[in-house]
């Protein structure tokens, strides 16, 4: 082989390596510090519903193509590695919901 065609040839064997630690982040003033995928708003909880819903990895990103696969696989091992935090975190959403559905509802009919 010529030099040229071994500097070539080691360029084009380089990968991209990305450090999987660096896809779910958390911040207390964006998504209220739920786990979420860098540089989005889709958290880690919604991911895992999706996927509790039967949407697989591919699915996933059909439903949102702005994420990419390695994203989308992240949050769910995330979730898988962190479920009772996950769960926990969900579970007061659905409780804040209903209350204020229950309190919208009341002012509703008081008027």
């Amino acid at each position: 082989m010529l030099r040229e065609d071994l500097l070539s040839f080691s360029y084009s064997m380089t990968t991209n390596i990305v450090d999987i630690g660096t896809l779910i982040v958390r911040d207390p003033d964006i998504c209220g510090d739920r786990p979420r995928i860098a540089g989005t708003r889709m958290t880690v909880g919604r991911v895992g519903t999706l996927w509790k819903q039967g949407l697989d990895g591919e699915q996933i990103l059909r439903e949102y193509p702005h994420l990419k696969l390695e994203q989308i696989y992240a949050a769910l091992a995330y979730y898988h590695a962190n479920k009772e935090e996950i769960e926990a975190i969900l579970a007061k959403d659905d409780e804040e919901y209903e209350r204020l559905m229950k309190l919208h509802y009341s002012q509703q009919e008081s008027k």
